[in-house]
This record gives C-alpha cells, structure tokens and sequence, in this order.
C-alpha cells in the first residue's frame, strides 16, 4: 500500500467510525477529501439529511425531539422529490426543501464542490443562516445585486458590512466544478473559492435577528433557488478550543500590541501579587485568594487579548480602568464578568451578572463559553464610554455605558465615567487561569 491509499483509507476508516452507519463515499471522492476532514454525504444516498425551506430555525431549535421528527418527517416527501444521488453526486432540480445536515456544527471547516447552470442563485446556510451566496456572474439582470462581483460573499450581511460581497471574482465558467473551503470560528468567518480568500475574517450577521449574534451552533444546509445545482465532496473538520484561540488570536503579538506576561513572571504586574501564582505559563489566581491583579501602567482606550480557563462555577473578572483602589465593578469603569454561567450555582443570577456582562450594567449575550476546563480567547475594545466584548469569535457585549440609566439593585458605579485607569483580573477565590495576554492602545 503506496503512502496516498494509506492515508484515504486512513480517513475513511475515521469516517466510518464517526457516522456510525452512514455508508462510505466511493474511492474517487476519498481522494478529493482532505486530510482530517469527515464525509458528512456519503456519495449514496441522503443518509444524514433532512429537509427544511426557508424557516426561522429558532422555532426548530424550540421543539421537543418528538415535535423535531414529525417536523422532519413532513419534509421527506418534498426532500426526496427534489433531491436525488447521481454518481455520487447530491442533485437538487432547484426547488423543494433545503437539504440540512442532521448535525449541527460550532467552530470548523468546511469543503464542499457544486456545479450549477446559468442564472443561478443559489447558496450553504451556515448554523441555519443565510449564506454563503452562489451566483451566475454573468448574469447582468443581477449585477444590481451584486452578482457580477461573483460567489463566495456573505450576501444577507448588512450593506457596507465585512464580507457581504467577495474580495476577488473566483468563479469558474459554467460546466466546471467549484470548490469551497470555509472556516467559522463563532461569528467570524472566512471563505476561499477556487483555492482564492474571498471572505477573510469577516463576522456573519444573524440573519433572523440582528441584533443578537449568531448561533453558536447550527446545521449546514444547501440552498434551493430555481436551478439545478450538484454537490459532492462534503466533508468538515471540526476545530478544538485551543486551536480556536490560536487562529482567531493569529500572531502573538500583531502590529501595536504588547505583551503583558512573558509566562514566567509577574514583573508587569501590580496590585495583588501575593494572591496570584505563575502555573503551566498562565497567570492562576491562588484558590481561596483574590484581590486585583493589574498593570502598571494606565490605559485610556485600548484593545486588550486574553485566553482564560474557567474550573467548574469559577468566578473571576476584567478589571477596566481601574483606579487602584475599591471595588473594580463600582470604583473602576467597569468589571467584565469571567464567570462559568451555566453552571447550577449561578442559576438565577442577573443577566447583568452573566459572562462578559458590564457588571450590573448591561448584560451581554449568553451561550458562547467554552466547557469549564477549556481555554477561551476574548477580546476587550474600549473606547470612550463603550465597551465590545468579542468571545470564542462572538461578539457578546457592544454598550454603550453612557446610556445605561438602570444599575442593579440601584447600585450606584461612580467609576463608569473614568477616562482612564488599570487594565487587570478581578479575582474573587477561584482557581480560574489567563494567558497570552496582550493589549494595544488606540
């Protein structure tokens, strides 16, 4: 056995165990799989696969799994009608359901070939959510649109916004296949197209509700338009929390940042030293202790980076413009919660208490923390009396503290209006960790 057919049988052998009965693609398609990557069509038939049009996926996602499977059921009429496997090839005639994965999906990357016809328009959902657009290029009765500007773009983002329409043309002529490789680390999003980056770092845009981030997790599903499209070579490989951090974080320490821990001491640091410990390269606030850990030097508007790891109900918190003294949550700007807050302890907190949240102020999105025990990768922007809080590639907190009018529990914070202070961790006793910190004045 040559090195080639080691590793496709390698892979297929990882797929099989991964689909359970789930039949193997057939051994042309292996070798267009990369390395890594699970089938998640099996080039056979719609194993894997369910039917939806065009619905708002939160009232599926509300459903019991009783109420899920008729919904599924009263789509597979329409699904097979419409969808059909052809030498290896997943089929649409362009009209009935979309075709969805059974599976749904937080942070990967995606492969996936399609072919069309002209006048197209057709696209992939990512986490039930419209789209990754497929277009006729050539079609001017589109270029209004934005068809002339070619596939790829995030086109039901807002106009003007990151990614809504591609970086470069990168489609093929008509009658040749294209291929897809997308990665989605939270919200934020790349697209290459014919081996070309099209969509780069862009944040996708909940399309059922703008004004709540995107799902964390979701199904993919292939759009039906008008026309006929084909498929094949789907497969994804899912990403792991630490890779994660390191690809949303990508280099150390980018243009303007500067590190603030080396991972061997806390030279950087003032404050209380006493009740924090260096362990495995983190900074590890000392189980039992507290008090807050914070720069020595004074920071108006900045950007500030940080990967934390929660143990279970862990407690800690971001101290912004801190003045030194008091209570940071009160005295300071602000304390940004660092909070495990799905655990049971924390059951009927505030949302102004939950994760990420200006503490007491203004609640920031839940949902988006990693398990307990794994590392997150946060990013902190303030400027002026805002605050955005971007978690896991998720954008959880965007406030404005001048307008906030309510506090909790009528608790005055007399510091939310500094200008500047201390950036710094408010530890509260629990053994919670940081690293890779970093920050950028602007």
């Amino acid at each position: 056995m040559n090195r080639r057919e080691f590793v496709r049988n390698t892979a297929l052998l990882s797929a099989s165990a991964a689909l359970g009965n789930v039949k193997l693609i057939s051994s042309v398609q292996a070798d267009e799989i990369p390395a890594g990557f699970t089938p998640i069509f099996n080039g056979k038939d719609l194993t894997g696969w369910y039917g939806m049009p065009h619905f708002d996926p939160r009232k599926y996602f509300a459903m019991s799994e009783t109420e899920k499977k008729a919904y599924r059921d009263s789509q597979q009429a329409e699904l097979v009608k419409h969808w059909t496997v052809q030498n290896g090839e997943l089929v649409n005639d362009g009209f009935g359901p979309y075709a969805t994965s059974d599976k749904n999906y937080s942070d990967y990357e995606l492969v996936i070939d399609y072919k069309t016809v002209a006048k197209a328009d057709s696209g992939i959902y990512l986490k039930a959510n419209p789209q990754v657009q497929i277009w006729d290029y050539t079609e001017t009765a589109k270029f209004n649109l934005g068809a002339d500007k070619g596939s790829g773009g995030l086109w039901n983002n807002t106009k003007g916004a990151d990614g809504k329409d591609p970086l470069v043309l990168a489609d093929k002529p008509f009658g040749e296949w294209n291929k897809f490789k997308i990665r989605q680390l939270g919200a934020r999003t790349w697209v290459w197209l014919n081996d070309k980056l099209v969509v780069d770092n862009a944040t996708m845009e909940n399309f059922w509700d703008r004004k709540t981030p995107l799902f964390a997790s979701g199904p993919f599903q292939l759009q039906t338009h008008g026309g006929e499209i084909r498929w094949k070579n789907i497969a994804v490989r899912e990403i792991g929390a630490d890779e994660a951090a390191s690809l949303l974080r990508g280099k150390a320490d980018p243009e303007g940042f500067t590190s603030l821990f080396n991972g061997t001491s806390l030279d950087a640091w003032g404050g209380a030293a006493d009740n924090y410990e260096i362990r495995d390269g983190a900074i590890a606030c000392k189980k039992g202790k507290g008090g807050v850990l914070h720069t020595k030097a004074k920071y108006s508007d900045f950007v500030a980076r940080v990967e934390f790891k929660l143990p279970a109900a862990g407690n800690n918190g971001l101290a912004i413009r801190y003045p030194g003294t008091g209570d940071p949550a009160y005295a300071g700007m602000t304390e940004l919660q660092i909070l495990d807050d799905g655990h049971e302890k924390y059951a009927k907190i505030d949302n102004r208490q939950a994760h990420g949240s200006a503490y007491g102020m203004v609640p920031a999105a839940r949902g988006f923390l990693r398990p307990a025990g794994q590392w997150n990768y946060q990013e902190v922007t303030v400027k002026g009396k805002t605050i955005k809080v971007e978690l896991n590639g998720t954008i959880i907190l965007n406030a404005d503290l001048e307008k906030v009018t309510e506090f909790m529990a009528n608790s005055p914070h007399p510091g939310k209006d500094l200008t500047e202070g201390f950036f710094g961790f408010a530890g509260h006793g629990d053994d919670v960790m940081f690293r890779n910190v970093s920050i950028k004045k602007i």
